[in-house]
């Protein structure tokens, strides 16, 4: 059974007003796919944010070949009929390329999405089950007819149904074991973040296990990661960039900023980079999107330019 091709994406971590030239250069540049995800209030105080399907819309129209990704929808936050019908329209309108990145959040600083839409964090998980499963049916079949836990509507018809069939590649994000659960059974990708490359071989056997288990065809899943990424050609201005931007935030008594950074971070030169990727393919990852660790927006783009030149060709 041949093995699914080698995939590069990058993290649209800009000002949404450039992002259709942001995508524009991804797709020059020989990329794959443009992500981006949401909050609709993260923190409080908070940041500025906005939402994933209408950014994907967006840069759908100022692309022609890579696929555009919500890296993460937070699903919970919504009813399932009308995601369903904002996941058909985006699809429609970037002409079957759109992949469909749902996760849960709720943690820290983002719960408080929840409570002001009134959704208990504590269901969250449950939630997302029924929906994934409720959306897969609208996107199939007419006249539906659920009744939930969570939701209960009568004889929804949603046309036109997506441009992809059966409907858009749904990649499933989180860290626990029901996320790989939720990923093996009810996905078509599993789509972690900040994983050591041990923790990432270990999820990927754990999704194709679940998913075997429910005798799901895995030949064509896709195995992804989201990666903070620094290069530079001083290896330790690039970790520096992964401790400020990464290490930092996540720092614990028994860990300290650095030993997180080298962790979680690719870092160093581009030639370092290859042997990192080369990693995490053994782990099982077949489809990367980079997130940039850069003190501004150059910094991100000199960055996507080096990987698309110097790295990406020792993988086509």
């Amino acid at each position: 059974m041949p093995t699914p091709p080698l995939t590069f994406g990058c993290s649209a971590n800009i000002d949404a007003r450039g992002l259709a030239e942001f995508a524009r250069r991804v797709e020059e540049l020989g990329y794959d796919r443009v992500v981006i995800g949401e909050h609709v209030q993260d923190g409080n105080p908070p940041r500025p944010t906005l939402l994933a399907l209408p950014l994907m819309a967006a840069a759908a129209g100022a692309t022609r070949r890579i696929r555009v990704m919500t890296g993460i929808v937070i699903a919970p936050l919504y009813h399932p009929v009308l995601l369903a019908k904002m996941v058909a329209t985006v699809d429609h309108v970037s002409n079957g390329r759109l992949d469909f990145g749902i996760g849960l959040s709720g943690q820290r600083g983002t719960r408080i999405e929840y409570d002001i839409l009134g959704v208990a964090v504590e269901t969250r998980g449950r939630r997302a089950n029924e929906m994934l499963q409720v959306m897969r049916r609208l996107w199939t079949e007419e006249h539906v007819t659920h009744t939930g836990e969570f939701f209960q509507f009568e004889d929804a018809t949603l046309l036109p149904q997506p441009a992809q069939k059966p409907y858009p590649p749904i990649w499933v994000a989180g860290r626990s074991e029901a996320a790989m659960k939720r990923a093996g059974t009810l996905g078509d990708g599993w789509f972690p973040y900040l994983f050591t490359v041990r923790r990432l071989k270990e999820s990927n056997e754990t999704v194709r296990t679940y998913g075997e288990a429910a005798g799901r065809d895995m030949s064509t899943y896709h195995f992804g990661v989201v990666q903070p990424t620094a290069i530079a050609d001083d290896p330790k201005e690039a970790l520096a960039l992964a401790v400020e931007n990464v290490g930092r935030r996540y720092v614990t008594p028994q860990r300290s900023a650095e030993d997180i950074a080298r962790g979680l971070c690719i870092t160093g030169t581009a030639k370092d980079c290859v042997k990192a990727i080369e990693e995490r393919v053994d782990a099982g990852v077949r489809d990367f999107v980079f997130t940039f660790l850069a003190r501004d927006e150059r910094g991100v783009r000199e960055q996507m330019e080096v990987v698309a030149r110097q790295v990406l060709p020792n993988f086509r």
